[in-house]
Formats: structure tokens, C-alpha cells, sequence
């Protein structure tokens, strides 16, 4: 018979004694009998036959790990061919007993309870046929009891490994689980700090770029205009040093006292005013009505006026700027336009190409759509925001709170 798959390979909660180690002790249990001076002439081997029949169990039970089911047959056939020969050999019946244990304790219950029902029924049913035929006490009930209870503990135990192995497996998954979840948040909060910083700063940066190189070309003939530059050049560094500031502060704080108030489109005359002051004509079209609007729609909103106005400053030449904020249905569409030419403005500020990354995500939080690229116009950033709560599964917008 070939061997069988087990469940042997599962982890066991004390200690595991050594198989030789039970293979010596099973054999001693199944030969000492054999040669024990007992009163009973039942019990003592009446030929030299029946001394063979009653130690082979000792040579068999080793095989039982690999071939649990021929074990118990073998041990079964030997037990009753010593009972057949007028012996009731007590090691060939503990090696019975044994066997028994061994078949549920390696198989599953599918395939070893058939297997011990069968050898409970044959081991009570040949005892019994013996005893009819001989006239021998067989204790045929003591023995079917015997084996019977063995193979209920087999399968106790073999129970209880299986629940093991799935405690083990439930818990390592749940690490992994933990694991995999911690990685996704510590991605998601990399992405919004970078997308928090590059709002914070870019813009300030831009515009302090620009401011020092108005205050430079105008210092020796319109030192007015200088002095207004640099005055623009320090309210920036301050705002961008403010915001940085409170950046650290957050990732400083734990979670639950982190939270700082993200800008809206109620900032927006600010940042509109810091790009007028450094030259440029930005014309802001507000066709919005009264209606407030959601808060991660307004956060989202102003972010795309400063990407957009980020843009103009680094890679516009004419300027110019022209902003429109319009409800349309139940959508608030903001779109930033500025003439396109292929030389930026600002040769010491190469775009980072992260900008309209980070503010993809962000529409993309609200379950709105961004459009970024060359229009008849010039270059066009748009975004249509809808104005409604996002369907079931959007993620909720990353910039309310940071």
C-alpha cells in the first residue's frame, strides 16, 4: 500500500520525544509480555510459532507513521492469528491498540474513521467467533473498547494539532495583514506630506524668485518698485518658513493632536495679491453662487489656483494669468490659464514635474477630474469638482486635515 499524505508536520505545544525513543519503548511494551512468567495459560505462547506472531508487532508498529493504515491490518492479523492459535497475546493486542491510535492521529477523519470503525468490527467480531469456537475468554470487549478509545484519542489529538496549525496560520496572516496596512499608511502619509510641502513651498518659492529678480533690476532706477519686491520677498519667506514650521510641528505631534487647517478659496485674494505684486496681471473671474461649498472641494479649489498660478510663474513669459471659478450643475469647475511658451521664465526654477502629480491625487480624492496641457489660450489647468459627497469607496480628500 502506498504511503499516505499526513498532518504529522504539524507544530505540537510540548516537546516531541524522539521517535526511536517511542519505537523502543512500544517494543519493550509488546516483547516483555511475551517471555512474563503470568498465571494465565491464555496468556502464555503455546507454540514457537505463536512467539513469533506475538513479537512481529514490535517490528511492524514503526512503519505506522508512513503507512498508518497497513500497520493496524498487519498488527490486526497477527493479534488474530495468535488468538487463532489458542493464545491472547497482551503485546500483539497493546500493538493493536497502538496502530489504532496511529491511523486518526495521521490521517484525516474522512479517511481513518472507515478505517478504525472497520478494525473495531473486526477485531470484536473474530474475538467472538474465537471464543464461540475455542471456548477461550477472549475479553473480546475489553479489546474493542480498548481500540476504540485509541482511536477516538488519535483523533483528538490530531484535532488539536490542526487547530494549532490554524492559530499559527491566523496569526501570521494577521501579521502580515498589520504589516501590509502599516506599509500603506506610511505611503499614504509620504504622499501627503509631499504633496502638503510642495503646495507650502513651491509657490512661496516661485514667488520669492521672482520678487528678487524685480528687486534687482530695479534697484538703481526704481527703488520704490525694490523696496515693494523685497517687502513681497519677506512676507513670502515668512509664510513659507510659517508653513514649514507647522509641517514639523505636525509630524512631531501624535496623531490625535496633529491637525492643522488646510487653505480655501477664502485665501485666495492672497495668493492672487502675491503674484500681482511681482508683475504680473491676474485676472480672476468668480462666477460662483452663494451656496457654500464642501470643505475638501474648497481646500481642493485653491490648491489648483496655486498650482496653476506655481506654473504661470515658472514658465510663463507674458505675464499674464487669467483664473475662472464657475458652478456648473453640481460641479464647480476651476480652470487657470496663462500664455504658453516653450522657455521658462525663470531659468533657476526647473519644473519638479511633482506638482501636477500630487494635485491629480488630490482631485482625485474628491472624485473629480484634472485636465493640465496646451489650450488655444495658452497653457490650461482645469478641474471640475463635484459637489456632491463622493460615491461609496472614495478616498476622502487628503488635504482637509494634515
Amino acid at each position: 500500500m502506498p504511503p499516505v499524505p499526513t498532518i504529522d508536520a504539524a507544530p505540537r505545544l510540548l516537546p516531541s520525544v524522539p521517535r526511536w525513543v517511542r519505537d523502543v519503548v512500544a517494543a519493550v511494551l509488546v516483547i516483555v509480555p511475551v517471555f512474563a512468567p503470568v498465571p494465565f495459560p491464555e496468556l502464555r505462547p503455546s507454540s514457537p510459532l505463536v512467539y513469533v506472531l506475538a513479537i512481529l508487532p514490535a517490528v511492524v508498529l514503526p512503519f505506522r507513521r508512513r503507512w498508518p493504515r497497513s500497520a493496524l491490518v498487519v498488527c490486526i492479523g497477527l493479534y488474530i492469528a495468535a488468538l487463532a492459535l489458542g493464545t491472547l497475546a497482551p503485546g500483539a493486542a497493546l500493538a493493536v491498540v497502538i496502530a489504532a491510535y496511529g491511523v486518526p492521529d495521521r490521517l484525516d477523519r474522512r479517511a481513518a474513521a472507515p478505517v478504525s470503525i472497520a478494525a473495531v468490527a473486526f477485531v470484536v467480531g473474530a474475538s467472538i467467533v474465537v471464543e464461540l469456537t475455542t471456548g477461550m475468554d477472549t475479553r473480546f470487549l475489553q479489546i474493542g473498547l480498548s481500540v476504540a478509545l485509541a482511536g477516538a484519542l488519535g483523533d483528538a489529538t490530531r484535532s488539536r494539532r490542526a487547530y494549532v496549525l490554524a492559530v499559527i496560520e491566523r496569526a501570521r496572516r494577521a501579521e502580515q495583514t498589520r504589516e501590509a496596512e502599516a506599509s500603506r499608511r506610511v505611503t499614504e502619509e509620504r504622499l501627503r506630506i509631499a504633496r502638503d510641502l510642495h503646495d507650502a513651498v513651491a509657490h512661496q518659492i516661485s514667488v520669492i524668485s521672482l520678487n528678487a529678480g524685480v528687486a534687482s533690476s530695479a534697484l538703481e532706477t526704481r527703488p520704490d518698485r525694490a523696496r515693494e519686491a523685497l517687502a513681497t520677498i519677506r512676507t513670502a519667506s515668512r509664510e513659507v518658513l510659517g508653513e514649514i514650521g507647522s509641517m514639523l510641528t505636525i509630524l512631531r505631534t501624535p496623531d490625535e493632536g496633529g491637525i492643522r487647517e488646510q487653505p480655501g478659496l477664502a485665501r485666495l485674494a492672497d495668493v492672487v495679491e502675491s503674484v500681482r505684486v511681482a508683475g504680473w496681471d491676474v485676472v480672476v473671474r468668480d462666477e460662483r453662487d452663494a451656496e457654500p461649498v464642501p470643505l475638501g472641494v474648497d481646500i481642493v479649489a485653491y490648491r489648483v489656483v496655486q498650482e496653476g498660478l506655481t506654473n504661470a510663474l515658472k514658465h510663463g513669459t507674458s505675464r499674464r494669468v487669467h483664473v475662472l471659478l464657475r458652478r456648473d450643475g453640481d460641479a464647480l469647475e476651476v480652470v487657470v490659464t496663462n500664455p504658453l511658451d516653450h522657455v521658462p521664465a525663470d531659468p533657476e526654477l526647473p519644473p519638479s514635474g511633482f506638482g501636477l502629480v500630487g494635485l491629480r491625487e488630490r482631485v482625485d480624492s474628491v472624485g473629480g477630474v484634472l485636465e493640465a496641457g496646451p489650450a488655444p489660450g495658452g497653457f490650461r489647468l482645469a478641474a471640475r469638482l463635484p459637489l456632491a459627497p463622493p460615491a461609496a469607496g472614495a478616498r476622502p480628500a487628503s488635504g482637509g486635515v494634515a
